[in-house]
């Protein structure tokens, strides 16, 4: 079961950086294309939406992977100077911590995205609002997914005294 769940994070992963790419792509694009066209004096008015909203999709799907590779922001300071088994029981809570949050995101990021379906972006009407908060439920979801996972290989280590 175990290896089902590892293979499922890592591809999980794999599809969430690669939305990332893109997305950081589209963001990198738009400000050329923003740039270039005032340089020239022609209005695109599209653009600035666009690479906020890119933007925004690109650091919610790399935060999450971030999540599964244990590369978020943590101060190590107190980590460092800890036994290992002591170092497991504080990642343990930490990994709770940010599940409770990931929950929390999950929960208020379908709020969101059920709330501001039917809004539609300002140069863009034909597109809604609600594609864009799609990233919080997802982002919530997948960090939720891959901390029951660590949480759950953190119990193993300790109950098998593999530290």
């Amino acid at each position: 079961m175990a290896k089902i769940i590892n293979k499922l994070t890592k591809y999980m992963e794999k599809i969430q950086l690669m939305l990332g790419v893109v997305f950081l792509t589209v963001f990198f694009v738009t400000i050329l294309i923003q740039i270039f066209a005032r340089y020239f004096g022609i209005p695109v008015i599209w653009t600035e939406e666009v690479s906020n909203y890119s933007f925004i999709w690109s650091v919610f799907m790399g935060a999450s992977a971030m999540v599964n590779r244990k590369g978020h922001f943590k101060f190590n300071f107190l980590l460092l100077k800890l036994k290992e088994k002591q170092r497991i029981i504080l990642n343990w809570m930490i990994n709770v911590i940010l599940l409770l949050f990931s929950i929390a995101v999950s929960y208020y990021g379908i709020q969101a995205v059920m709330g501001f379906w039917d809004y539609r972006w300002v140069a863009l009407p034909a597109l809604k609002m609600g594609y864009v908060f799609l990233c919080l439920p997802i982002m919530g979801i997948s960090m939720t997914i891959y901390l029951l996972n660590h949480i759950s290989q953190d119990m193993q280590n300790l109950m098998r005294g593999d530290w």
